[in-house]
């Protein structure tokens, strides 16, 4: 994979959204210790998003620090008329997820994790299916992947030196 475009926190409207929470538990001598995990995605909903994992013995704070992870690993992702601009696949372990661009009026087709991410990132219209492991933390990754390996026809354009038309017509 080429470069990941990465993007700064600065001067961004940011909103979050949490995709899963998680109770563990530690069997200790003295009893169960509980505590939490929340995977959180943030996104512009304009072309920007990131995912991060919070661990805290209170859910409002793994909830803050899933937040502030995830504006550790913002990516840039290339939105064409409100979808994706090429269809792409993408794994994480055992979780596979496909993603295709649709017409306007569609919506965004998928799950629970993925739709998340999609509409945090602003993509409206988008067909989407997971296959494998349904597990929230490997079907998140396996979409950030899938959008980061996006690539717009100026991009691909650009990296070949050659004009858009040409990208398109041979």
């Amino acid at each position: 994979m080429s470069e990941i475009r990465k993007v700064k926190t600065t001067d961004l409207e940011l909103k979050d959204r949490l995709v899963a929470i998680n109770r563990v538990t530690k069997v200790t001598k003295g009893g169960r210790a509980f505590s939490f995990s929340a995977i959180v995605v943030v996104g512009n909903e304009d072309g920007i998003v990131g995912i991060g994992l919070g661990k805290a013995n209170e859910v409002v704070t793994a909830i803050a620090k899933g937040v502030e992870d995830a504006k550790k690993s913002l990516i840039k992702v290339p939105i064409y008329k409100g979808t994706i601009p090429h269809e792409q696949t993408a794994h994480y372990g055992g979780a596979r997820v496909w993603l295709k661009p649709a017409a306007h009026g569609t919506g965004v087709k998928a799950g629970g994790a993925m739709r998340a991410i999609l509409e945090s990132v602003g993509i409206t219209d988008v067909l989407a299916k997971s296959k494998g492991s349904s597990n929230s933390h490997n079907l998140v990754k396996a979409t950030m992947a899938a959008l980061a390996e996006m690539r717009d026809a100026y991009t691909v354009a650009q990296q070949r030196g050659i004009s858009v038309d040409k990208v398109f017509n041979g």
